[in-house]
C-alpha cells in the first residue's frame, strides 16, 4: 500500500472518501476510513492515516462514508443484448429453449437497432448493479460496441461465431471473415473496449472453424470464448461425431491454451480438468443459468483445487433473467455447497475474487483491473451498508457475497470517470432506453 506516496490534494481528479477499503490484493486486510485518489482514469494515491482531508482540496469529493469501496465486478460472460429475450422463453431444456424458441428468435427480431437498445438496457442494469467490466459475446457487435461506447463500460466484445446461419452472417462461410473484419475495425478504436472472438460451442462449430477462429485470436493476442461441456447432451454427441470427451478434443485440435476461455465446464471428469489446468484454460462458471436451464453444477470447488483461474458471468438474460453480479455471487458460493455438502467450500472471499481479480485474469486485463492498487485503472465501485439487510456488519466478504445486491451499490466509476452517483445514471438515461425496449418487445412478444 503506497499511503505515504499519496499525491498532493491538488493534484487529484476525483477521491472517494472514508469508506473501508476492500482492495482484493492478495494478503491485504480491509482498511478503514480510507480515501483514493483519482487522477487521470487511473488510482493515483491510497490513504489510510487521515494525511488527506478532501475538504480542504478542489477535486470532486465521492461520500464513501457508511459503505465498502471495492473493485468494480467483472462479468465474465454475457450476451447483454439479450435482455431482450428476457422472460420469453422460460422453464424449457436447453435444446429446445435454444433451437426452438430463441434461435428463431434472434433470426427475426435482431438487428444492429435491435441490439443496440439492448446492449443499452443490459449496460445500464450492470451499471447499476455495480458491474463495471463484461465480456460479451453475441452477434451485431458494431451496436454492442457502441451501446458499452455510450455506457462507459469496459469490455471484451466478442462477434459471435457458428457454422449456422447467424443474425447479420447468414452464409456461415462467411463467419471468420466477419468476425476478422469486426477484430480489426475496432480494435484501435479504445482503451476500454477489446474486441473478439467467441465460438458458440464445439458442436455447433466445425473443426476448421475452432482451428481458425484459434489462429486468429493467436494472431491478435486475443482471448477465445467458447461454450464448453454445458449439458450432458452436448458431450455426448460430440463424443458420438468424435470419439472423444469434449476437453481431449479441443485440445487435439490445438485449442486448450491459456488463450481459451471456456464457459460453463458443467461436465467435466477428472481427467478433463486435470487437463485444463495444465494448459492453463481459463474457466468462467454461470450459476444461475445453468440452474435455470438445469445443466448441471459445475466442479468449482475441484477445479479451483487443481489450480484453474476462475471467473464468475450472468450468462444471457433469457436464461439467467438478470445481470447482478452480486446474486450470482451468493449463488455460486451456496450450489457448490450443496452440490458437495461441505459448507467450507466456496468461502466469501473466495468467491469475491472470482468476481473482481479472477475475471480480471480471464480477460488478460490483471495489470489494470480487477484489484485497487496505485496505478491501476480507476475502476471502483461504493456499496452503501446503510440498509437492514447490511446490518449488523461483522465481516465484508460475507456482507457483500450473502447479503447484498445490486441495489446496493451506491457509485459507480469506470475508467476514472463517474457512471453512476447516488444511484443516478450519468451516461445513459433510464426512461429513454426501457420505453424503447418495451416498444421493441411488443413486436417479440409471441
Amino acid at each position: 500500500m503506497m499511503e505515504n506516496n499519496a499525491p498532493s490534494p491538488e493534484g487529484a481528479d476525483l477521491v472517494i472518501q472514508g469508506g473501508m477499503l476492500i482492495s482484493m490484493v492478495e494478503g491485504e486486510a480491509p482498511l478503514p476510513r480510507a480515501n483514493v485518489l483519482i487522477k487521470g482514469d487511473r488510482i493515483a494515491g491510497i490513504d489510510t492515516a487521515g494525511k488527506i482531508d478532501p475538504r480542504e482540496q478542489e477535486a470532486p469529493v465521492i461520500d464513501a462514508r457508511g459503505g465498502l469501496i471495492m473493485p468494480g465486478l467483472v462479468n465474465a460472460h454475457g450476451h447483454t443484448a439479450m435482455t431482450l429475450f428476457r422472460g420469453l422463453a422460460d422453464d424449457l431444456p436447453l435444446k429446445q429453449w435454444l433451437f426452438e424458441k430463441i434461435f428463431p428468435a434472434e433470426a427475426k427480431h435482431l438487428t444492429p437497432e435491435t441490439v443496440y437498445w439492448g446492449a443499452l438496457l443490459g449496460s445500464m442494469e450492470m451499471i447499476a448493479s455495480g458491474t463495471t467490466t463484461i465480456s460479451d459475446g453475441y452477434f451485431y457487435q458494431d451496436a454492442t460496441v457502441r451501446a458499452f461506447h455510450e455506457a462507459g463500460l469496459r469490455s471484451l466484445t466478442a462477434q459471435g461465431i457458428i457454422d449456422f446461419p447467424a443474425p447479420g452472417v447468414p452464409d456461415p462461410k462467411d463467419n471468420l471473415k466477419v468476425g476478422r473484419d469486426f477484430i480489426e475495425q475496432w480494435r484501435h478504436f479504445s482503451t476500454l473496449i477489446t474486441p473478439g472472438l467467441f465460438c458458440h460451442s464445439p458442436s455447433t462449430c466445425s473443426e476448421t472453424t475452432l482451428r481458425e477462429a484459434m489462429d486468429l485470436c493467436q494472431h491478435f493476442s486475443l482471448p477465445l470464448q467458447i461454450h464448453l461441456s454445458e449439458t450432458q447432451e452436448e458431450v455426448h454427441v460430440l463424443a458420438r461425431r468424435t470419439g472423444l470427451k469434449p476437453c481431449l478434443y479441443l485440445d487435439r485440435l490445438g485449442l486448450l491454451t491459456e488463450r481459451l476461455v471456456a464457459v460453463h465446464a458443467v461436465h467435466l471428469d477428472d481427467e478433463e480438468i486435470a487437463l485444463l489446468a495444465r494448459r492453463k484454460v481459463k474457466i468462467v462458471h454461470a450459476p444461475e443459468s445453468n440452474m435455470k436451464l438445469s445443466s448441471g453444477a459445475a466442479r468449482v470447488s475441484d477445479m479451483l483445487k487443481a489450480g484453474l483461474t476462475l471467473g464468475i458471468g450472468t450468462d444471457g438474460c433469457a436464461s439467467n433473467n438478470d445481470l447482478d453480479l452480486f446474486q450470482e455471487m451468493d449463488t455460486a458460493a451456496k450450489l457448490d455447497k450443496v452440490y458437495t455438502l461441505n459448507p467450507v467450500n466456496m468461502d466469501a472471499r473466495t468467491v469475491l475474487k472470482m468476481a473482481t481479480s479472477g475475471g480480471a485474469k480471464i480477460l488478460g486485463l490483471e495489470k489494470d483491473i480487477g484489484t485497487i492498487e496505485v496505478g491501476k485503472k480507476a475502476d471502483i465501485i461504493v456499496v452503501d451498508l446503510n440498509s437492514p439487510h447490511l446490518t449488523p456488519f461483522y465481516n465484508p466478504y460475507s456482507v457483500l457475497v450473502y447479503s447484498a445486491s445490486g441495489s446496493d451499490v451506491k457509485h459507480v466509476i469506470v475508467d476514472g470517470k463517474v457512471l453512476m452517483k447516488n444511484r443516478k445514471l450519468l451516461t445513459l438515461d433510464p426512461d429513454l432506453i426501457m420505453n424503447r425496449v418495451r416498444e421493441i418487445s411488443r413486436n417479440i412478444a409471441p
